[in-house]
């Protein structure tokens, strides 16, 4: 039967098969979901209940836990207050109040101390703060006409609060409500004790902290109507109940949970209950709930219910929509394998068609750009070598002509100084070493020495248009001729100086070099009349913010005013292109200064770093 089941499959196609395929992975596991449902079931609730119940009871434990720490935030206030212990240990030492103002210090000393507890108790549910001192003097934020707070002294539990020590603090549970105005909406109350110790082993005082009962029980009573919630003392008393009347008693039951072998179902008068208990961490008193177990799993029995019948119709409808979307999913790929075999033929004209945002749509878009492809490679093939021997011809034809130009420029300037003019064959030659590096695209860094070199010429160029000559000095140390620099890194500087510098004057410029921290400092200065204060600031404001400003907006090329282009062949590079072209090459560590006055001359210096850089410029 099974053979049979396999040769039908292997008759079909992909889709049939993706289709059976699919029916039998979902049916199986869902008949197997089926039948042990119902096993699974009874425990599943019995231990959800558990859980919520247990849930419950804990978000219960942290309002509570909020009241106990509110109380103990107030004893730790009391105790740790550097100043309230100050006052509190001089009074209970016996402090007398001398002089005219004794009055006033003791009222004084009381109201700081009255001031701080009621600043404790400001903020937060209401609580009675006493602090009885050893000398009887007594401190409470209620009224003494309310109760007499050394009364307190006189409790059964008061004798315990002496072996405390540090901030060990004292539970006595409930105890009736001392307080007259309370009485009658709560009959009970909890308190937190704590003896106050300075350097002596006796303590010098005492301080009680007090909620009202209700405050807990206001608590237990939002809980469901069903659930039966208590807080129990350290010996099953109840400390707080709904019900009021039931403080104090024991809470039978504890050590019933612990004698069955399921703690959390307890049989009750025949009828079954949920019990959940929490200990709380800071007072060791024990928050219990009983829930009647049929009302605790009945909304649970009722979901399960409807989830079961859920699944089953759910399972059916998508049974049926899955075979439709298989079928409808599928159609592209089948689509997809008729064009491949078309392709595999030989015909790239043929399209699949297939869009979408799925991985589908992406197969038959890829597909389709795979063809296209294709089918423009082969069609760029041609073209490419067409372009290539283009461009290897330019190529030659570019070596060429530069070349053809530096020889007739050599061959003028050997005729020109045949005939005696030496000044012209310099002049000449000094414009072909300029052409030569403004061609050549070769390297974009080279030796400062080759820098220095393109600078002289361009300044015997200069002088040789203009009437009055500018002198140049150099003062060049050895390791710095071999520094690398982007070329055409002097020469706008230069050229800035020869023209708003001297403007046709005569003068000395000079250009240092010599090794610095990490790098090379290059230096050129001039005799010149120097730049006036505010053409000065925006100029270093355009090497500054000014130069990224200029590169955004496409004006990085001629620099005006200040930075001193010139029209024609070896103008316009401007200082800020300058700037903007070493700290390219050179990154942040790059600095550039300008510092000029009138009739004093300008000064320039370039940091450049120690380090490798692109030589393809």
């Amino acid at each position: 039967m099974s053979s049979q089941w396999l040769s039908l499959l292997r008759l079909r196609s992909f889709r049939y098969r993706l289709m059976v395929a699919a029916v039998v992975c979902l049916l199986l596991p869902t008949l197997i979901t089926l039948a042990v449902y119902n096993m699974l079931t009874k425990d599943a609730m019995k231990q959800e209940a558990v859980t919520q119940s247990q849930q419950k009871l804990e978000l219960v434990d942290g309002y509570v836990s909020n009241l106990f720490n509110y109380m103990f935030y107030i004893a730790n206030n009391v105790q740790l207050d550097s100043e309230m212990n100050r006052i509190m240990k001089a009074i209970a030492s016996g402090k007398t109040y001398e002089g005219a103002s004794a009055e006033y210090d003791r009222y004084l000393d009381r109201m700081k101390i009255m001031n701080k507890i009621e600043n404790m108790t400001v903020v937060g549910d209401k609580a009675y703060v006493t602090i009885l001192l050893k000398d009887g003097t007594n401190f409470a934020n209620y009224s003494f006409d309310e109760y007499d707070p050394s009364l307190f002294r006189e409790e059964p539990w008061f004798a315990q609060l002496n072996g405390l020590s540090g901030l060990q603090s004292f539970w006595p549970g409930a105890t009736p409500t001392v307080f007259d105005s309370d009485k009658g909406r709560s009959p009970y109350q909890l308190s937190i004790a704590r003896a106050l110790r300075g350097d002596s082993v006796n303590p010098y005082g005492y301080v009680i902290v007090t909620i009202l009962e209700t405050k807990v029980s206001d608590i237990f009573r939002k809980i469901e109507l069903e659930q039966e919630t208590m807080l129990l003392g350290s010996e099953d008393h109840i400390l707080s109940h709904p019900d009021a009347k039931r403080v104090g008693e024991i809470f039978p039951y504890a050590t019933l949970a612990s004698e069955q072998s399921d703690p959390h179902i307890l049989q009750i008068e025949n009828e079954d209950y949920l019990m959940a208990w929490h200990t709380n961490s800071l007072t060791g008193w024990k928050l219990v709930s009983l829930t009647p177990y049929d009302r605790a799993v009945f909304k649970l029995n009722v979901i399960f219910k409807r989830v079961f019948t859920f699944q089953l119709v759910s399972f059916c409808l998508f049974m049926v929509l899955l075979l439709y979307l298989l079928g409808k999913f599928t159609r592209p790929l089948v689509r997809l394998g008729r064009v491949a075999e078309t392709v595999q033929r030989g015909n790239l004209e043929v399209r699949s068609g297939i869009r979408g945002e799925d991985e589908i749509g992406y197969l038959g878009q890829s597909f389709d750009l795979m063809l296209d492809k294709v089918k423009e490679t082969i069609g760029e093939i041609t073209k490419t070598q067409v372009r290539k021997r283009k461009a290897e011809l330019a190529m030659l034809q570019a070596q060429i002509n530069p070349h053809f130009l530096f020889n007739v420029l050599n061959s003028i300037r050997m005729k020109v100084l045949r005939k005696g003019d030496s000044e012209s064959a310099e002049m000449i030659s000094s414009l072909s070493k300029l052409l030569r590096m403004t061609i050549s695209q070769d390297k974009g860094v080279i030796p400062l020495h080759e820098e220095v070199d393109l600078a002289i010429d361009y300044v015997r160029l200069m002088n040789m248009r203009q009437k009055e000559k500018v002198e140049l000095t150099l003062d060049l140390s050895p390791l710095s001729l071999t520094a690398l620099v982007p070329r055409f890194c002097l020469q706008p500087i230069i050229e800035n100086a020869l023209i708003h510098g001297f403007s046709q004057q005569a003068g000395l410029m000079t250009i240092s070099a010599s090794e610095a921290e990490g790098g090379y400092q290059i230096t050129v200065s001039d005799s010149g009349q120097g730049i006036e204060k505010g053409k000065l600031e925006r100029l270093r404001y355009k090497l500054g913010a000014g130069a990224l400003e200029k590169l955004e907006q496409g004006a990085a090329g001629e620099e005006e005013g200040e930075t001193g282009a010139l029209p024609g062949k070896f103008s316009g590079i401007g200082l800020v292109n300058v700037y903007e072209r070493m700290g390219i090459t050179y990154g942040e560590r790059f600095q550039m200064t300008i510092d000029s006055d009138i009739g004093q001359g300008t000064v320039i210096t370039l940091y450049i770093p120690k380090q490798v850089v692109d030589s393809d410029g």
